[in-house]
This record gives C-alpha cells, sequence and structure tokens, in this order.
C-alpha cells in the first residue's frame, strides 16, 4: 500500500510538472505573439524607422513618459500641488551640469501679475497668460564670476564658451524639468518666445548681468492629451562613428509626405508673401518661419549683460 501510495505522489507531481511546463509553454508563445507596447507604439509613431524590439523593463512607464510626450497649451484649472513644483525644481537641478558649476536658476512666476506682464512680451501666444504656472529658465555666469571676485582669482575665460557653457546647463535642465514634471501626469510647452524681448523680460525678473533668460515654460494639467509629433528619421539624426548625410534630400521630401498624411498643418505661414501650397509640409513650414528676422538683436542683448562673444 505504501508503493502503491508513493507511485501516486510521483505520478502526480509528473501531471504537476506537465500543467507547469504547458503553462510556461503557452506564456512564451503568448509573449512572442504580444502586440507591441505602448513604449513601441509610441515610438513608432514618432519615427518611421523605429526600433522594432523594445524591452519592458521596470523603467518602460518612464521611458514612454519620454516618448509619446507632446507640447501641450491646454490646460485645466486644477492647481498643481505647490510640493510637487519645487520637487520637479529640485529633479530638474538634478541634472548634468558642466563641470559641477551649476549654472543654471529657474524662476517660478506665482505672482498672476508678473505672468501676465510677461505673457504681453510673448508675441503670438495667448495662451501663455492661461498657463497655471510658469517657470524661467536661467543661465547664469554671475555666480562663477563672483567666486573669482571672492576668491582674488582673475576670470580667465571671459569669451564665448562662458555663455555657451552656461546655456548648455539651462538646455540640459529644461529638458529635466520637462521629463519629470510629465511623469507626474503634467503638460509642458517650452517658451523660446522669452528671448523675443529678452531684455524686457530681463527687466521683469529682476536679472543681473551674466544671468539671461533661456526659455519659459508652461506647466499645469493637460486639458487633453497632448498629441506625438513625427520626428525625422533616426536615419537622419543618429550617427555611428561619423556625421554622414545620405540620401537626405530624398528622406525628407518622405518625411514631409508622411507626416502631411497623418499631422497636417493648420494653417500656413505668412499667407501675404507666400503662395498657398497645396501640400504644405514641414520643410516648407520651417524655411518660411525663417524667411523672415527673429531675434536680430539678440546678440547685442547678450553683450548688454557683461558677455565678449569672441
Amino acid at each position: 500500500m505504501e508503493h502503491l501510495a508513493v507511485a501516486k505522489q510521483a505520478k502526480n507531481r509528473s501531471a504537476s510538472m506537465c500543467t507547469l511546463r504547458n503553462k510556461q509553454l503557452k506564456r512564451r508563445t503568448s509573449m512572442s505573439k504580444a502586440p507591441q507596447s505602448d513604449l513601441q507604439r509610441a515610438l513608432a509613431a514618432r519615427f518611421s524607422d523605429a526600433p522594432s524590439q523594445v524591452e519592458s523593463t521596470a523603467q518602460s512607464d518612464l521611458l514612454y513618459s519620454m516618448a509619446a510626450r507632446g507640447s501641450c497649451r491646454a490646460f485645466t484649472d486644477k492647481p498643481i500641488p505647490s510640493d510637487w513644483v519645487r520637487t520637479i525644481s529640485a529633479i530638474a537641478l538634478s541634472a548634468p551640469t558642466k563641470s559641477d558649476l551649476q549654472q543654471c536658476d529657474i524662476i517660478l512666476l506665482e505672482s498672476e501679475d508678473i505672468q501676465r506682464r510677461l505673457a504681453t512680451l510673448v508675441s503670438g501666444q495667448s495662451w501663455v497668460a492661461d498657463a497655471p504656472m510658469i517657470a524661467v529658465i536661467c543661465g547664469n555666469n554671475r555666480r562663477q564670476r563672483l567666486l573669482h571676485e571672492w576668491h582674488g582669482v582673475p576670470f580667465a575665460n571671459d569669451h564665448l564658451d562662458a555663455f555657451f557653457n552656461a546655456t548648455g546647463d539651462a538646455a540640459i535642465t529644461l529638458g529635466a524639468f520637462v521629463t519629470a514634471a510629465e511623469v507626474l501626469g503634467l503638460g509642458c510647452c517650452p517658451i523660446s518666445a522669452v528671448r523675443n524681448k529678452a531684455a524686457a523680460v530681463s527687466d521683469l525678473l529682476d536679472l543681473p548681468d551674466h544671468v539671461f533668460p533661456f526659455a519659459g515654460l508652461a506647466f499645469g494639467f493637460p486639458a487633453q492629451t497632448p498629441k506625438i509629433s513625427k520626428r525625422l528619421p533616426l536615419q537622419v539624426t543618429c550617427h555611428v562613428d561619423h556625421y554622414r548625410e545620405v540620401n537626405l534630400k530624398e528622406t525628407i521630401v518622405q518625411y514631409d509626405e508622411e507626416r502631411a498624411t497623418s499631422q497636417p498643418y493648420d494653417k500656413q505661414r505668412f499667407p501675404k508673401k507666400f503662395a498657398d501650397s497645396e501640400r504644405y509640409s514641414w520643410s516648407e513650414d520651417k524655411v518660411r518661419q525663417y524667411s523672415e528676422p527673429e531675434r536680430a538683436d539678440f546678440g547685442n542683448y547678450v553683450r548688454s549683460c557683461g558677455f565678449e562673444l569672441n
């Protein structure tokens, strides 16, 4: 009887193992035939030559947030928790900084009056006045110069690179701010137009010499899901070992066609200057945009802040 009981247990264990193997096989099969992940779909919507295999990881939610992001210019009335704003700012300022110089500042516009006055300086973007919150990301080379003054050591790098380094820090901080805010479910839209009247913005924000506005950033809870904007193929913008331009014109023509179909423009720029285009494209839009002078006085403004651009 004991022998029969042991045999029965062995048989049951064998049956259990077969069942487990079948479940594992089914799981592997279902994984191999699984539909595209959210991250894959976002990248495919963004790039015509997106990676075909994207591994799911514990960080997939963050990667999806970054891949699927889009500019947000319409917000709800829901207030942003004040602790969120400070946390996002801290995360943004945790981003890489050139040589640990830390040449970036964030100015949060909590005053409705200052935000309204800033909006009047940003031409053609009326939505800015309605944004729940605006931050202005500034490059700051002033602190470095003060360190030299306090230590009694001459600042020996008063040339273009001083301005360029601070600009790089500001750009990196802006990107980190956007990523952190969007992970929390907020929508964002950078405002480069603060440089249209950089001197007036500097006066409004009491910026001293060697501190300059790099970009504004409107953020809040989005009123609708931002659209994914199609990008140039990776073969154009992602290089290996050397910069290359292979069939660039043909690739951009193809990109124009794809984007005109999936993401047509609502209106055409400068209709009084240019004839109406039947197949208005991304490249045509960018050509029209920079056919008019823009920020031609920005170099003079930067010099007025004390920078040497040699």
